[in-house]
């Protein structure tokens, strides 16, 4: 009589013992699923992601460094692109949708950045073609005087959307009508990628290129 009370009980063991490996092995899948995703990048406190969507389209992260003036780092920039490019030719050549994400790390004055934007716009542009865009530019100049000063923390997007054009946020808010001119995006990201760039530092991290790919080339 014994023996009958008792026989089940090796079966609901293994029972007990399969339910409770199911349930390991989801809750192990479940904690693993957020690790197998690529994780944020961070430079100077500045979280960056390493893929986002643009006009419906995956980018993921070209290339990420620091802007410096002297020893203080002004802003950290990001750029993004469909697929990676490694030289200023290949991300003109690049027809998707692109973004540069600026974040700053420092207190700036609007009017003096978009003074240096302007100045790195003209210093990569020949002066034939800087008449054209001449009304571009005074538009981007007045997206800056409308906002006083650019704090820490506070970010300048600068999108590219195939078929419409160069859309700028700023602090999370669209700044006016989309800018048509591919040549004048182009000439905006020359800031930061042209012949005479901002920062040579930053346009190598931009297109991804290591600390060693920079001294191969010294």
């Amino acid at each position: 009589m014994n023996t009958a009370l008792h026989t089940p009980m090796p079966s609901l063991r293994s029972a007990c013992a399969g339910w409770l490996s199911v349930c390991l092995l989801a809750t192990v899948a479940a904690f693993a699923a957020p690790q197998a995703q690529a994780a944020d990048r961070e430079i100077a406190g500045v979280k960056v992601a390493q893929s986002l969507k643009l006009s419906g389209k995956s980018l993921e992260l070209n290339g990420v460094g620091l802007r410096y003036r002297g020893p203080f780092k002004v802003y950290a920039a990001a750029l993004y692109t469909a697929r990676k490019v490694d030289s200023t030719e290949d991300f003109h050549a690049e027809t998707g949708a692109k973004r540069m994400e600026i974040t700053m790390l420092r207190e700036v004055d609007s009017t003096e950045m978009g003074r240096m934007f302007i100045n790195g716009i003209l210093k990569n542009t020949s002066a034939g073609a800087q008449g054209k865009l001449l009304p571009d530019v005074a538009r981007m100049g007045e997206i800056f005087a409308a906002h006083k000063r650019l704090m820490p923390g506070e970010q300048l997007v600068i999108d590219w959307l195939p078929a419409q054009g160069m859309q700028i946020t700023v602090r999370g808010k669209v700044q006016g009508e989309i800018f048509k001119s591919p040549e004048f995006f182009g000439a905006l990201m020359n800031i930061w990628l042209g012949k005479s760039p901002a920062d040579w530092q930053l346009k190598d991290a931009l297109l991804g290129k290591s600390e060693t790919d920079r001294i191969a080339k010294l």
